[in-house]
């Protein structure tokens, strides 16, 4: 039976999976800091789920891996998937563009993902951190969706024009699920797009151009939106491997 072990903090997210948990028979720990008490580090099948600052430790301590996105992903990506040009750089090669591009850190938010000229990149960061540089798009619409061996377990719009959907519901129109659901399935059937087992693909419109992934993100530490969490479930308990 899977063991949901959560971060100390607590959230909207986390409690909808807790729900979902005990609905299905599975044991929850809500842990008070970020060491796992002794008598659960040898559970048998554990599941984490939270934020970046904890969670890779909790795993580590139970004997599990969280998997990650290659940080390259977006730039390896067919262009048909993506619609606009994406590069990896460093920072320091990011702080000496003088155009407005998108930057964001590959994995994490050690700072805001944002457009930015170079002078205006953060400057507490070393000059060889990686980033990702992307010509300046406007997202109509944005999708979360939750896949398990290439196959769409559950999805939800989340923004659009940028705004969280959040006090609408997270609500969507069915020719929008339709469209999403229908590009999800080409960049799963595509062969040439790598994909773990268990991760979460951001897709959605770009004006003027049309569908496209927005990025890839890890599973254990996405927020479900609107999403089924049971589903999100069985995704997050293939989300890490033996260590």
């Amino acid at each position: 039976m899977p063991t949901l072990f959560f971060t100390p903090r607590y959230s909207e997210d986390s409690q909808a999976l807790w729900k979902a948990a005990a609905s299905i028979g599975w044991k929850t720990e809500r842990l008070t800091s970020w060491r796992i008490p002794d008598h659960l580090k040898a559970v048998e099948d554990p599941v984490i789920y939270g934020e970046a600052l904890f969670a890779p430790a909790l795993a580590e301590q139970v004997g599990r891996v969280l998997n990650n996105p290659p940080e390259d992903w977006l730039v390896t990506l067919p262009y048909e998937h993506k619609l606009r040009t994406i590069s990896m750089a460093t920072l320091g090669e990011a702080r000496t563009r003088t155009e407005l591009a998108f930057v964001k850190p590959p994995n994490d938010k050690s700072f805001p993902a944002g457009v930015y000229r170079g002078n205006d990149l953060p400057a507490e960061f070393e000059d060889s951190m990686n980033v990702l540089i992307s010509e300046v798009v406007q997202w109509e619409r944005e999708f979360r969706c939750f896949i398990l061996d290439r196959t769409l377990e559950t999805f939800s719009l989340y923004s659009r024009f940028g705004e969280l959907q959040r006090e609408q519901g997270f609500a969507s129109e069915s020719w929008e699920d339709t469209e999403a659901q229908a590009f999800v399935q080409s960049v799963l059937e595509d062969k040439r797009v790598e994909l773990p087992a268990a991760t979460v693909i951001d897709v959605g419109t770009i004006q003027g151009k049309g569908w496209a992934c927005v990025e890839q993100n890890a599973a254990w530490g996405a927020g479900i939106y609107g999403c089924d969490p049971t589903a999100v479930l069985r995704v997050l308990q293939r989300a890490s491997s033996d260590a």
